[in-house]
């Protein structure tokens, strides 16, 4: 089995390469089998893949995370829990940017503590969905009040370019990393946000990796399948393909892919995968494998590495892409796009809250 690769986002606090996403495993993904999610992740745990993603707005995830932690605690010992690192977030509600007060951002870190089952949160990973609206950089500063009174160990941010970023940055926050999305299909990280991050120390957590499942051999060879998808997940990123290229192009791109994998005895998605390690400044990839069955796959990314030429066969594609074009998440923020009308914005306090419109038009 191959050994995970670590990397460290601060002096002290190394992570893995591989992070197991928690989106897949929240409200309306598909259905989920709760218990055998749960008595899984202790597999991802013992094969090296320490590091957790989740969110406050990921409904139910953060409490599974927790159930899991408080099952390995009572049954191997702290020291082995203790090796579960969990990256959370906090995500104001859109409604509630305007008047949110620093103690109920406060509670909110208190209430992923209570879920977690944990005394300190490794990484929260904070995002605005509207920096014009309301009072963001006190929202931070709260954040940073926790962590300097240990209740965070570091602070992250996530959705942002550099003009969300660096006014934050020029405030003096100690941002280790920054969340977005970046795959063979979505290369805008690249387009600045990537360099100035490693101008400024801090280190790119990637998901989308596998687009939602899209970058697998199940769809090689596939039909265009339009959107009429149940999961909102699959919606996302089949918008990210009709960005990037024609389903004939996105297509050759997976057999390009197939091809590089083949040379290695590993799987398109391992390739993909790898393909996002391997960009700058990337210290990590989410991965949203539900289950322990998908992880001798999720491990295969480390038992080989591209060469020049794998990676010129892939570039040829990437370089007939006609998109995703601008800054990391500018489809996503206009709201009355078609990225922007399948986002749910009122999570944190109305998890019932409902797509605001279909991606037509």
């Amino acid at each position: 089995m191959a050994e995970v690769a670590r990397r460290a986002l601060r002096p002290g606090y190394d992570i893995s390469r591989v992070i197991k996403g928690g989106w897949q495993l929240a409200g309306d993904h598909g259905a989920v089998d709760r218990g055998a999610a749960i008595r899984d992740m202790e597999a991802f745990l013992d094969a090296g893949i320490t590091t957790f993603d989740c969110a406050d707005i990921y409904v139910g995830v953060e409490e599974m995370i927790g159930d899991f932690i408080g099952d390995i605690r009572a049954r191997r010992g702290s020291e082995v829990a203790n090796r579960v690192q969990v990256h959370t977030k906090l995500v104001p509600d859109l409604g509630r940017l305007q008047d949110i007060r620093p103690d109920e951002i406060e509670a909110i870190v208190d209430r992923s503590l209570k879920r977690l089952r944990v005394d300190r949160l490794h990484l929260v990973q904070f995002f605005w969905w509207d920096v014009a609206i309301g009072r963001p950089v006190e929202a931070l500063e709260v954040l940073k009040r926790c962590r300097d009174n240990g209740k965070i160990a570091h602070l992250g941010v996530t959705n942002w370019d550099i003009a969300e970023t660096a006014p934050f940055v020029e405030a003096g926050f100690d941002l280790v990393s920054t969340q977005v999305q970046y795959s063979v299909l979505d290369h805008r990280p690249a387009n600045g946000l990537s360099d100035w991050a490693a101008a400024h120390d801090i280190q790119l957590l990637c998901y989308g990796s596998l687009a939602g499942g899209f970058l697998t051999e199940r769809w090689l060879g596939a039909p265009d399948p339009g959107f009429a998808f149940e999961n909102r997940s699959l919606v996302k990123y089949r918008l990210v393909i009709d960005e990037f290229a024609p389903w004939e192009r996105f297509q050759r791109l997976l057999g390009a892919l197939k091809s590089v994998g083949d040379r290695y005895g590993v799987s398109l998605s391992e390739v993909a995968t790898r393909w996002v390690l391997d960009q700058p400044q990337v210290a990590a990839a989410i991965v949203g494998a539900r289950y322990a069955r998908h992880l001798p796959e999720t491990l295969g990314v480390f038992a080989f590495a591209m060469d020049n030429a794998d990676r010129a066969e892939i570039g040829a594609l990437l370089a007939e892409a006609k998109g995703p074009n601008g800054p990391v998440y500018g489809l996503e923020k206009d709201r009355t796009g078609r990225h922007g009308r399948i986002m749910k914005y009122n999570l944190n306090a109305r998890p019932d809250d409902q797509v605001l419109g279909s991606v037509d038009g």
